[in-house]
């Protein structure tokens, strides 16, 4: 693999690019303090702007000298702002497979930006990076989520029972990937 770090992509309707300093404003305000959008993820909805900034966001900029951190804000070419982010949450070098995480604002919502942003981010992990395999999971309680990796051609592989957790508690995880090798056959 070649390791390179986040890089910016650019598509029809939206710029992917590393996180930056003014950032945490618009992602506390478009996602990050709405429980709509943390229901089904790790972390629960920030409370203010300066909470963001001294934990995640820190974390972030600190993290994206690193060659293999790949985090993306998803910026609305419409708006010039994030509404969303995208990045590879777990890397198994060995196998070399990204498993790959993401969340949108609620009012971007059912307008197919995350399998925008997905599809860009899964052409850059085999063309640029060269993963093997690209992965993700999401609690079967929401099913939305699923509905976009399957449209950006990952499979079904199964459900792991009682196997994640979020903000919901244990859950089970349906887990979807897609092969290198799949995703040249139809190129």
């Amino acid at each position: 693999m070649n390791h390179i770090g986040t890089q910016t992509i650019e598509t029809e309707r939206l710029i992917l690019r590393k996180t930056m300093d003014s950032d945490a404003e618009p992602m506390f305000y478009n996602w990050a303090n709405d429980e709509r959008v943390t229901r089904y993820l790790t972390w629960p909805p920030y409370e203010d702007v300066s909470q963001l900034q001294k934990t995640y966001h820190k974390f972030l900029i600190k993290s994206q000298k690193n060659l293999n951190f790949y985090d993306w804000k998803i910026v609305l070419k419409e708006i010039n702002e994030p509404i969303g982010s995208i990045g590879v949450v777990r890397i198994n070098e060995d196998t070399e497979e990204a498993e790959v995480g993401y969340c949108l604002g609620f009012n971007w919502w059912h307008k197919g930006i995350m399998t925008e942003a997905f599809s860009a981010v899964i052409k850059f992990l085999f063309e640029e990076v060269g993963f093997n395999r690209i992965a993700a999971t999401h609690d079967p309680r929401n099913p939305h989520s699923g509905d976009v990796m399957r449209k950006c051609g990952l499979q079904y592989e199964g459900t792991h029972r009682q196997s994640g957790k979020n903000m919901q508690g244990i859950c089970d995880e349906a887990v979807y990937a897609i092969l290198k090798e799949d995703y040249f056959k139809d190129c």
